[in-house]
């Protein structure tokens, strides 16, 4: 690695300066030797940094937090929230730490953030670090789903540290460097209103209006328009996860953020057989946030955020209140119109495709996939060569073809756009059995299978010859699958 003096990585301390009782002054564990395994150098220039500066080892200490930029107050940010139901006054980064914010090559300001620096305040019994193989997880599948078009916090870089760190064995210690438009989450309102501090709330309400949803800001009852403006989000992008089978795993108040991105990859999977109870978290035991309840989890806990943003709608609580129902009743149309205009997309048939000839079409061909334990993404890729006049790969997964084709019939007759179909249906995503493949090579030193599958996921619907076991569906030896949150 060069030992060349990178070019300045300046950052603002925005979070820190205006929110001190959210953000506890700390610094990040000296790493013993750290090495970087990865940087997403596109990201890097849309940040405007230089990635080769980035690749010195000035740079990747500065990746990691110990060389602090210019400008930046590392911070561990409190919240609260709930988590698995249970309410907790007082959660916030017992692993992790705000370094700052960037405004990047667009003006846009992102939050530069670090995953795995070691214990703070908020650590509890945690030991604050953690290891390769997770920190590359959430790499893989942030990288992926942006690449999709789903909204998402992303991964900056993983930096191994050198450190062993003591799991059910020891494993290589890592952190991973975050980019996220905020991480302004549920659980930062919770804190607020938890303490009874109506100015915190305030404040920290005019800010997420100002960075993210500043159309609120013009409206009559601008809080009003900002619980709005979240449940919005959230409804389009929890669809949006529904569309392509991604079960997040731990949909904890804390874990869902203002700005309508995906965060926090732990226990995360995308399903392989279509199974609406489909659950791949370990600790994940009732199927809380099973893939079919995801829509419902989300509600739940813009209901929790309309709980703490009461104080700010009117003065009179029962009022107040009203106010609130009335502006969550939007939820469910709007992830119903996202849901079914995104399978529409997925069937190939246009928006002035008639709802009650598309419903009873989707109701039945899941129904199908759920019975025959189909692969989800593999079959819905496959109806574009159906579309076409090939429909022999798609009837193949049934053991009884006939039901494909009498449910094909039908679809084919409101003549499916194949080229739209590919256009939504992702040949590849992050395959459980390649990314626990890519995740155990790289813990053991080599990154070859992890820089594959990287660069097969940077173009998801673009189906190239040579790579068809990047498509496969699992193995029949894979078995059930379990992922772990990495703490």
């Amino acid at each position: 690695m060069s030992t060349t003096t990178p070019a300045t990585l300046s950052l603002d301390g925005l979070f820190a300066r205006e929110f001190e009782e959210l953000a506890v002054p700390w610094q990040a564990e000296e790493a013993p030797a750290p090495e970087l395994l990865v940087l997403n150098e596109a990201l890097a220039r849309e940040l405007g940094l230089d990635p080769a500066s980035l690749q010195t080892t000035e740079g990747t200490l500065m990746l990691i937090g110990n060389r602090i930029p210019e400008g930046a107050t590392p911070v561990a940010q409190a919240y609260a929230g709930h988590q698995f139901g249970g309410y907790s006054p007082l959660l916030g980064d017992g692993r992790a730490l705000l370094l700052g914010e960037v405004t990047d090559v667009h003006g846009r300001l992102r939050d530069v953030h670090l995953k795995g620096s070691g214990r703070t305040p908020f650590a509890r019994a945690g030991d604050g670090l953690a290891v390769v193989g997770p920190m590359l997880r959430e790499y893989i599948v942030s990288e992926a789903m942006h690449a999709m078009g789903i909204p998402t916090t992303r991964s900056l870089g993983v930096v191994a540290t050198g450190r062993p760190v003591r799991r059910d064995t020891m494993l290589p210690g890592a952190v991973l460097t975050r980019v996220a438009s905020s991480h302004l989450r549920v659980g930062s309102f919770q804190f607020a209103r938890v303490n009874g501090d109506t100015d915190l709330l305030r404040r920290l309400a005019d800010h997420a209006i100002s960075r993210h949803h500043p159309d609120a800001g013009k409206a009559d009852q601008p809080y009003i328009a900002l619980l709005e403006a979240v449940v919005a989000a959230q409804a389009s992008l929890v669809a949006q996860w529904m569309l392509v089978g991604f079960v997040h795993g731990v949909m904890n108040t804390d874990n869902m953020t203002i700005s309508g991105e995906t965060i926090d990859y732990g226990p995360c999977a995308f399903m392989d057989a279509f199974n609406p109870g489909a659950v791949y978290s370990s600790i994940d035991a009732g199927g809380r946030y099973a893939y079919a309840n995801q829509p419902l989890i989300a509600e739940w806990n813009l209901t929790r955020l309309a709980e703490a943003l009461l104080p700010l709608f009117h003065e009179d609580q029962e009022q107040a209140v009203a106010l609130a129902v009335e502006s969550l009743g939007a939820f469910r149309k709007l992830y119903s119109e996202a849901w079914s205009a995104g399978m529409k997309s997925k069937l190939g048939l246009g928006a002035d495709a008639k709802d009650d000839a598309v419903a009873p079409l989707v109701n039945d061909v899941l129904a199908l996939l759920e019975e025959g334990k189909v692969d989800y993404t593999s079959f819905f890729r496959s109806l574009g060569s159906a579309a076409r006049g090939t429909p022999e790969t798609a009837r193949s997964m049934f053991a009884d073809p006939g039901v494909f084709d009498a449910w094909a019939e039908k679809w084919l007759a409101l003549a499916p756009d194949a080229d739209m179909m590919d256009r939504v249906n992702p040949v590849y995503i992050p395959r459980n059995h390649l990314v626990e493949e890519a995740l155990g090579a790289a813990t053991a030193g080599d990154l070859d299978p992890f820089r594959r599958l990287v660069d097969v996921l940077a173009h998801p619907y673009t189906e190239h010859p040579g790579l068809e076991r990047y498509a496969d569906p699992a193995p029949v030896d894979f078995g059930s699958y379990r992922t772990f949150c990495g703490t």
